[in-house]
């Protein structure tokens, strides 16, 4: 069960499924608009699928077909929410099972940032922003106009992250976790301490060196 949608693919595509009952119903009561919006809200990504006939729902209902047709034009024009339209079940699996697929074929044909080849301090700063996960040449470009530095960047909340957009509030927790996560064979500290001791120790031994003569 997830708090907003039905079903999420990669943590990025967030899926609304609706039978054509189901949408007429949340259209009228209202919860429709409410739905979508808190989905476009969390996912990079939006998607409303409607399973099986919805004129047909119409006329059972004996609602109007120019009621659902601008609720379509608001939801593709206003809140930008891609609308997929399947027969049954079965269908609607498969049109999920593909977009699993094409998000899979398209992270794994993703280039990394090219370095750049001359000394620019802005290429070198939005190349360094590329690096981290979800963070393209755009979203790059719009943490620097946002932050000003990269280390502001760095010691940004996971609130202020979440603000950019394109970057939702688990996104922006995962760049958060890198940029503060401790390395697994970090050893200053303790390579520190054994030096203390091994100083500690020395001059130890010479003060009972010099007391026993």
């Amino acid at each position: 069960m997830l708090d907003v949608g039905d079903y999420v693919i990669d943590n990025s595509v967030g899926i609304e499924r609706k039978t054509a009952n189901d949408y007429i119903n949340s259209l009228v009561d209202g919860r429709l608009f409410d739905q979508l919006s808190r989905l476009k809200e969390v996912y990079e990504k939006a998607l409303l699928i409607v399973e099986g006939n919805l004129y047909r729902a119409l006329r059972s209902r004996g609602i109007h077909r120019n009621a659902v047709l601008g609720a379509i034009i608001t939801l593709s024009l206003d809140l930008d929410i891609h609308i997929i339209y399947t027969k049954d079940e079965e269908e609607t699996a498969e049109v999920i099972k593909r977009i699993a697929l094409h998000k899979t074929r398209k992270f794994m044909s993703v280039q990394p940032p090219r370095k750049p080849k001359e000394w620019d301090l802005t290429r070198w700063q939005l190349f360094i922003l590329q690096c981290f996960p979800n963070v393209g040449p755009k979203i790059a470009q719009r943490l620097l106009e946002y932050f000003g530095t990269i280390h502001a960047f760095c010691n940004a909340s996971v609130s202020a992250l979440s603000r950019i957009e394109g970057l939702s509030e688990q996104k922006a927790s995962e760049i958060y976790r890198i940029i503060h996560a401790v390395y697994k064979d970090y050893t200053r500290g303790t390579q520190s301490e054994e030096r203390r001791k091994s100083v500690l120790d020395y001059v130890s031994s010479r003060k009972e060196k010099e007391d026993s003569v």
